[in-house]
């Protein structure tokens, strides 16, 4: 897979070594010049330029590129280089970094953005599930901005444990796509039954988390 990454900051050098580490083809986009200390990330190619340019990414191939990263510290031109791959080159998959948590709602299809990464909203989230056990936490804003993965760590002392995933009626809107058992994930069916401490990972339109939360509150 070719990965084109705008921006060859911390976050995306970051996100470079860790797909050069499974083995995707990898381009960074950034004004200036490489580091003089590639160390991690020396496979991956280096185009300088300012990627909010077109000129920049057709230079750069960006037309050949199956996703496309925007990783700068300015969400603006996070949101003008999502917008540019997905009009202007067809990018099949757009990710978009959130720097200011008050500019999620831009990051969606009308700006190109497929799934919009907000670093101090997903460690807030990460954050509120280690402490809120019991409760629906978001994790990410996906696509147009309409659809969450949320998640809801299963009390040992709930009312979920024992119950079977297909005994809910779950709300319009919201689907169990996994468990995470003992650090095995697995797809759930309608005969597993739920345990304490398992993960639940639900993707949920934003009008039915609430529906969501109240009925994993009373399980």
């Amino acid at each position: 897979m070719k990965v084109v990454i705008a921006g060859g900051g911390s976050v995306g050098l970051s996100i470079a070594r860790e797909l050069l580490r499974h083995h995707h083809e990898v381009l960074i986009v950034d004004e200036n010049e490489p580091p003089a200390d590639r160390e991690g990330f020396e496979a991956a190619a280096w185009f300088v330029g300012d990627a909010c340019e077109l000129v920049t990414l057709q230079r750069a191939g960006t037309d050949e590129a199956d996703v496309v990263v925007s990783a700068t510290g300015d969400d603006k031109a996070n949101l003008v280089v999502s917008l540019l791959a997905k009009t202007e080159f067809g990018v099949g998959r757009t990710v978009g970094r959130v720097n200011n948590p008050k500019n999620d709602w831009m990051f969606d299809d009308a700006w190109g953005v497929d799934v919009a990464v907000s670093t101090p909203r997903l460690m807030t989230a990460l954050v509120e599930e280690a402490v809120e056990v019991g409760d629906v936490v978001r994790l990410l804003t996906l696509r147009t901005g309409e659809t969450t993965m949320v998640a809801y760590t299963v009390p040992f002392d709930g009312p979920a444990v024992g119950r079977f995933v297909g005994s809910y009626a779950w709300p319009e809107g919201v689907v169990p796509v996994a468990v995470l058992r003992d650090d095995l994930p697995f797809a759930p069916s309608p005969d597993d039954v739920f345990e304490g401490d398992d993960e639940v990972f639900f993707l949920s339109t934003l009008e039915a988390e609430p529906a969501l939360r109240e009925l994993m509150r009373g399980a």
